[in-house]
């Protein structure tokens, strides 16, 4: 119903994977060192510091600005925005206001109906994080917290889109989408601890809007909105007006809690940075080039590989999958592309997810030998899976490496070939794997299930290629066996 219907819009806080900060020379590499140990004057605003503009900085965020198809603007200034937290050192965050680097602009990504949507933006500006408060406890019930500003200074780009996402789980493929564009343009690590940050606003049409802060975590955002879509819905059918506050994600309990009201922009008492000079930065722009980006690649997939569209989508949707996936095939791209995308985008992806495994940790060449294996047709898709789970497991122990070969040497798996009702082996190795004809063994121990068949009931013919597969150690190839064991029954009935 339209008077149901949810508006979502963004505001991501990206920090751009530069080696110093915005305004002074400390160093960005700060997670595994102690806390404020990666501070200067200037980033701890004392008295007479002043900012010197990280140029780096401003060409990372112009090329985000190109890549979002945004129009970068003549001139752009910082200004103070004046508001006191204890993890803000000066009292005032340096950003901009009036004059962003970038308006406008949009990200397409597949829409709950299918197809793409484009999803407009309002402005990407540049501005430093805060530092960092590490409460001692928890955030709700902590006894105290400290103030580490290591990341005070930290150069981000806010990328606000327009309330164009009608769901949670559109929020959520935006921000898939714009994580992978970030990554293919090299100016984002997204495996840093606190890289991309996220406030979202929600309402329910009709009704005021809520803010959502400080969310860090993909799934987080679709939790997070889910909830607030389930709250604000519940309110307004029991008559409640919505206010407009602000609120915070609890990631351990998955709700969000009532933090304050919301602020209006005049409360931040924004003016001109003083000590920093407007930015005219158009000869700049046309310097600028952007690599492939993640549509480009989807498309190319297809055309130079022959990928589906939903494997391309998936291939390419992170940088470092498509990486692997073009290293896997590089041997042989026509022979093994189809075969390659369906094992990677469908086995290996949720193979990895249940190990909660890093595919830096996967060879390429190992899994190119395994793809190999099974387009030689001597394993099945089962035994695949079997030698993958292996393969996956050795890595993730750290054990020493053994090829997809070697490993199907250890577990002494091979696919069985059943001819005339007969099993053989094309490996001597296993010669002794199978004994006698186990299709019409079966046949002749399980004349209740042959009977079964033959009056048609359901689950008899799956029960005797189970037998089958049991004497054959699940070794036999579904499709032949299927094939062999009709036939032989059919010469049974005649």
């Amino acid at each position: 119903m339209a008077e149901d219907q949810v508006i979502v819009g963004l505001e991501v806080h990206c920090q751009l994977d530069t080696k110093s900060k915005l305004f002074c020379g400390c160093s960005t590499d700060y997670r595994s060192d102690g806390p404020n140990t990666h501070v200067c004057p200037v980033c701890l605003g004392l008295p007479g510091a002043m900012p010197v503009l990280n140029k780096r900085s401003i060409e990372y965020a112009m090329k985000v600005a190109k890549a979002l198809n945004c129009t970068v603007l003549n001139e752009s200034e910082f200004s103070r925005k004046n508001y006191f937290y204890p993890d803000l050192d000066k009292a005032y965050q340096i950003t901009q206001y009036d004059k962003p680097l970038a308006e406008g602009g949009y990200l397409e990504i597949e829409s709950d109906e299918g197809g793409e949507r484009r999803i407009q933006l309002t402005r990407i500006h540049v501005e430093e994080d805060p530092g960092r408060l590490v409460h001692m406890g928890n955030a709700e019930r902590g006894k105290y917290s400290l103030v580490d500003y290591n990341r005070a200074g930290i150069p981000l780009i806010e990328i606000v889109s327009e309330p164009d996402m009608r769901s949670p789980k559109e929020a959520r493929k935006f921000l898939n989408k714009l994580r992978a564009t970030l990554e293919y343009l090299n100016v984002f690590d997204s495996d840093k601890e606190g890289s991309l940050r996220v406030d979202a606003n929600i309402s329910i049409k009709g009704n005021e809007r809520v803010e959502v802060k400080n969310i860090t975590s993909y799934k987080g955002v679709e939790k997070a909105l889910t909830y607030e879509v389930t709250r604000q819905k519940n309110q307004i059918r029991r008559g409640q007006r919505i206010e407009r506050e602000t609120r915070h994600f609890i990631e351990s309990t998955g709700i969000t809690q009532s933090s304050r009201s919301k602020e209006q922009e005049h409360d931040y008492r924004y003016f001109p940075e003083p000590d920093l000079r407007p930015l005219h930065v158009l000869s700049w722009v046309e310097g600028i080039v952007l690599p492939e980006l993640p549509d480009a690649r989807r498309e190319r997939f297809v055309l130079q590989y022959g990928c589906s569209l939903n494997h391309a989508r998936t291939l390419t949707g992170e940088l470092k999958l498509a990486n692997f996936f073009e290293g896997v095939v590089a041997a042989d791209p026509k022979g093994l592309s189809t075969l390659a995308a369906t094992w990677i985008a469908d086995t290996l992806i949720g193979e990895l997810n249940f190990r909660s495994m890093n595919l830096d940790k996967v060879d390429a060449a190992g899994f190119t030998g395994l793809i190999g294996i099974l387009k030689m047709d001597t394993i099945t898709d089962k035994m695949c899976v079997e030698i993958l789970r292996d393969f996956l497991d050795r890595a993730k122990k750290g054990l020493h490496y053994e090829t997809p070969a070697e490993i199907m040497d250890r577990l002494k798996i091979r696919k069985v070939v059943l001819l005339s009702g007969t099993a053989s082996s094309t490996s001597s190795v296993y010669a002794n794997l199978v004994v006698g004809d186990p299709i019409t063994d079966v046949i002749r121990e399980q004349p209740q299930a042959v009977e079964d068949y033959y009056k048609g009931k359901k689950g008899a013919f799956n029960f005797l290629i189970g037998q089958v597969m049991k004497k054959t150690r699940g070794c036999a190839d579904p499709g032949e066996l299927n094939r062999l064991l009709t036939e032989a029954l059919k010469k049974r009935e005649a």
